[in-house]
């Protein structure tokens, strides 16, 4: 079983973009609590229509609610240097506290999840 939910705040506006195949791409990076005093970052992807919605919406410093499932990407570096990072890639987004040009967002609190 592969089921992530997270709750933080974009550490920047979302980055958008499009495959080679034409598929929405937005990512973000969200920071959460990962202790009592330590915060943790992960890198979100959405898709689609989920993609249009965080694109129109989101901005650095809102908070969300994620869930999706872990991906791990592995890659060797020109150097040779191993490396590996997570993302996480979302199916659904809650909007917990936006604002969009100093005015909250009339969608927050509003759940959005991709349709399978």
């Amino acid at each position: 079983m592969n089921i992530i939910i997270l709750s933080g705040n974009l550490g920047k506006n979302p980055d958008s973009f499009f495959s080679p195949e034409g598929t929405h791409i937005v990512s973000f990076n969200l920071a959460f609590r990962s202790g009592k005093d330590k915060t943790g970052w992960i890198k979100v992807t959405v898709f689609n229509k989920l993609a249009d919605l965080a694109e129109q919406y989101l901005q650095k410093g809102d908070r969300v609610g994620v869930s999706g499932s872990l991906d791990q990407e592995k890659w060797t570096t020109p150097e040779g240097e191993k490396r590996t990072a997570y993302k996480l890639i979302a199916n659904q987004i809650e909007f917990i506290k936006l604002h969009k040009n100093g005015v909250e967002n009339p969608h927050e609190d509003e759940f959005v999840h991709e349709e399978d």
